[in-house]
């Protein structure tokens, strides 16, 4: 009977380092949770799969192509080492508002380019993992808009608009006592502002939201409670959205306090990554960097990246 790679147990960063002492003992970590269910080929799914006794490559029995545990992830072509990688996801995961490129770069002894690029190869491995199921219950919708001030822009900057003029979007719904689901919105009008609460949110939900028109709809779904901030309303007959604009307080200090600027063509990652965590905020150090590691098949080339 084959013998599995033993999966390490870590809940503090000394913890973490010992568990770790060689390039090893962390592939023979990522390896238990990648085949959990057994050995198969990430390049044609076969499970009937050989292994040699550098632990460290395989060759499938039935196309016949030799890979290594890396092979279909975010970590293929890596010329990282994987106990640095996991050092990385312990950063970015315990952390509540993530991890600057420029501090992980430091921490790790790589250059900025290379964490830069190892933290969105990161939050890629996360993009999908925020949201499985509508949310239901009490769900908190709101909006709100990520970008400089126009105070601090050019004078003379095309962007130095009123209001809004220059910012990003972002759209979000708040399960109390739950998990929450972000995205980027192209425009705030009533079909992207319905639509996403369609996509989120179980019908029959108590949801709550501001005075904005683009909800004015939802009634038709949903119980629907509005708030009306231009009155100084705050909460009316339960509803509230309290619990979603604490959540935008914790993105923007991450974008302001961390990275201090992040491009609207990145966003999304930004806001992803941000939505992940605060959704495994309950379970421990360990498990965090573990449930990471479960989600990391995918690869994202730097090609991609910057297209």
């Amino acid at each position: 009977m084959e013998k599995k790679p033993a999966l390490q147990s870590f809940e503090t960063l000394f913890q973490l380092m010992a568990a770790f002492p060689d390039e090893q003992t962390a592939i023979d970590h990522f390896t238990a949770i990648r085949w959990a269910d057994g050995a198969y080929c990430p390049l044609c799914g076969s499970t009937k799969v050989y292994h040699f006794s550098d632990k460290r490559t395989h060759k499938c029995g039935d196309c016949r192509k030799r890979f290594s545990i890396k092979v279909g992830t975010i970590f293929e072509d890596t010329k990282i080492e994987m106990r640095k990688w996991i050092m990385a996801i312990w950063l970015i995961t315990s952390h509540k508002k993530g991890i600057a490129s420029t501090t992980l770069a430091k921490d790790l002894g790589v250059t900025q380019k290379s964490a830069w690029f190892m933290l969105h190869r990161l939050r890629h491995a996360a993009r999908t993992q925020s949201f499985n199921k509508p949310l239901d219950g009490e769900v908190e919708i709101d909006e709100t808009y990520v970008g400089g001030k126009a105070s601090n822009r050019h004078k003379g900057d095309p962007k130095n608009g009123p209001g809004t003029s220059g910012k990003v979007a972002v759209i979000g719904a708040l399960e109390r006592g739950g998990k929450v689901v972000a995205t980027v919105i192209g425009d705030t009008s009533t079909a992207t502002l319905d639509g996403f609460a369609h996509a989120v949110v179980a019908p029959g939900a108590k949801v709550s939201t501001d005075e904005h028109s683009g909800y004015r709809h939802l009634g038709r779904t949903f119980d629907h409670g509005v708030v009306r901030h231009s009155a100084g309303e705050y909460v009316r007959d339960g509803h509230h959205s309290n619990g979603i604009e604490g959540y935008w307080s914790l993105l923007k200090r991450q974008i302001v306090g961390i990275h201090h600027f992040v491009s609207p063509k990145h966003l999304n990652r930004y806001v992803s990554e941000n939505a992940w965590r605060f959704n495994l905020r309950d379970i421990g150090e360990g498990e965090r960097v573990n449930e990471l590691l479960a989600s990391t098949g995918g690869r994202l080339t730097y090609k991609a990246l910057i297209a």
